[in-house]
């Protein structure tokens, strides 16, 4: 047993220091670049090359078979090389949590860039090579890839954060995922690689991120909870706190880590299905359920089919709407690091719900407007004014807060199992609006954003009634909040029990002091 100081926790000496250190920003600049960056990323550089890719399969086709590529065919390859990315996120989601489990949350990164390597290359030598296949094969990788960043990356940001910046550092998550998106349009233009000599180099450049992550991260420690609630390495956890917190503010941590792994009594990572059948954890997966479904679901796929029609309407020019189709992947970065200068002083219900409520103001105004887009002048620049709007209010709300609430809402034996169900529910919900919105939208035309109006309204008021703050509260206070939800009545007993355990765990530790 590692021996300790036994110092009130440092409480009258010093406060936690409000910002992070070098070397925490530094992490979460490792971590995002070959995580959510990735899937920002590949998911925005697949829209520049579109008709270039059409071209290279009838191409392809022709010389193959000797004989023209058909409308309908051509259709279903493209949907395929699209989607195929989407079906491997949700792969890549399904073993994120088990690859975090046995190697690690570092070592589940770092060997995960070994499939991004693999899909650059595939996906780079199917124009020369003339194999559409290499193509649809890289785009699966990419996507794998992807799944496993998103359920990694906020599970080892949120395990390293201190409490009281642990939602800042977690909003890496989406700053470097709108980051990824923003660069992906920068590349994508013409100008750039976004050009028919150069699409094959677009696809295959997602190797930079990847072998910068490889570069970067192994300058960094483990998640310090999982060596000593997952493997036992007290030690190893200490270092690597003095690594991310300095040797002043180490201690304060690595006590709230030795209370959880008291409180979890050995009880080892669980499985996604063991969480469905355990009431503890009801309202927890509930909320991850709805949440992760409201951000997919709320609208924002709709906003951006509609934006070339908008900018349209407003007198900007065929040639001049990816330039400032940038703006707003600029809106989204600007408003992933707004959150993150917020999140630890407003707190996460304020912002999420907020985002929500307004997103709900927007579907409405934008409803109108585009109703109205002809009958006044001045009506098409409140449509754009509304699209750009909603991205801020998505950006500053759900699109931020989300994955950091995942984060906090399970203690360390359930996490990467709720993060496997999160991932699957997004990328299950991804998947079916983009199957499905084409229909919507050409049912309900623009009374579509009714639909998303009212499901942005219903997931603000879920949060509102069940969802308690979770700012500056350890894990453990997190769930106690939440056993009042699962247990009712008995939740009382539950938080005595607690208590108990908490009780005996600092006995213990003034003995080994």
């Amino acid at each position: 047993m590692l021996r300790m100081e036994h110092q009130p926790l440092l409480r009258g000496s010093s406060s936690p220091c409000k910002l992070p250190s070098w070397t925490l920003f530094l992490a979460v600049c490792a971590v995002g670049i070959g995580g959510t960056f990735q899937y920002g990323y590949n998911v925005s550089i697949i829209n520049a090359p579109t008709q270039h890719i059409h071209k290279f399969l009838n191409e392809t086709w022709s010389s193959r078979y000797h004989k023209e590529l058909n409308a309908d065919l051509l259709t279903f390859l493209w949907s395929v090389i699209a989607s195929i990315f989407s079906l491997g996120g949700l792969c890549g989601a399904l073993i994120g949590g088990s690859m975090a489990i046995r190697l690690g949350r570092k070592g589940a990164l770092l060997m995960n860039n070994v499939i991004a390597i693999l899909a650059s290359i595939l996906m780079g030598i199917s124009f020369p090579t003339g194999l559409f296949e290499l193509l649809i094969a890289g785009r699966f990788l990419i996507g794998i890839n992807s799944g496993v960043g998103l359920c990694v990356q906020p599970l080892y940001i949120g395990e390293f954060a201190p409490k009281h910046l642990r939602g800042g550092l977690a909003m890496g998550t989406s700053i470097f995922l709108t980051g990824g998106i923003l660069t992906g349009q920068i590349i994508g233009l013409r100008e750039l690689l976004g050009g028919e000599k150069h699409w094959p180099l677009l696809l295959s450049s997602s190797c930079i991120p990847a072998l910068a992550q490889l570069l970067f991260l192994p300058w960094f420690p483990e998640s310090p909870r999982y060596l000593l609630i997952d493997r036992g390495d007290e030690l190893s956890c200490a270092k690597a706190l003095k690594r991310f917190h300095g040797s002043s503010e180490y201690r304060r941590e690595l006590e709230d880590i030795q209370r959880e792994c008291f409180a979890l009594e050995g009880e080892k990572p669980r499985k996604p299905w063991q969480l469905f059948t355990d009431p503890a954890v009801r309202w927890q997966l509930i909320t991850v359920i709805v949440m992760t479904m409201g951000q997919q679901l709320s609208g924002i796929n709709a906003i951006y089919f509609y934006a070339t029609y908008v900018f349209e309407q407003a007198g900007i020019v065929a040639e001049k709407i990816p330039y400032v189709t940038l703006g707003t992947g600029v809106c989204e970065c600007l408003t992933a690091l707004s959150c993150g200068l917020l999140i630890d002083y407003v707190g996460r219900r304020c912002l999420i719900i907020g985002g929500y409520l307004l997103m709900t103001l927007w579907c409405t105004v934008l409803t109108f407007s585009l109703t109205y887009q002809e009958l006044y002048s001045w009506v098409p620049y409140m449509s754009m004014m509304c699209v750009f709007a909603f991205i801020l209010s998505f950006g500053l709300g759900p699109g931020g807060i989300t994955n950091t609430l995942t984060a906090e809402l399970f203690v360390q034996s359930s996490r990467p199992a709720a993060y496997m169900i999160a991932g699957t529910v997004s990328w299950i919900s991804f998947f079916t609006v983009g199957m499905l919105f084409p229909f919507i939208v050409n049912g309900l035309k623009q009374y579509c954003f009714v639909v998303f109006l009212l499901e942005c309204f219903f997931v603000a008021a879920f949060i509102f009634l069940i969802i308690p703050e979770t700012k500056n509260k350890s894990f453990l206070e997190i769930k106690k909040e939440f056993n009042k939800l699962n247990f009712g009545r008995n939740a009382r007993k539950k938080e005595t029990e607690l208590y108990e355990r908490r009780q005996l765990q600092d006995e213990f530790l003034k003995v080994s002091a």
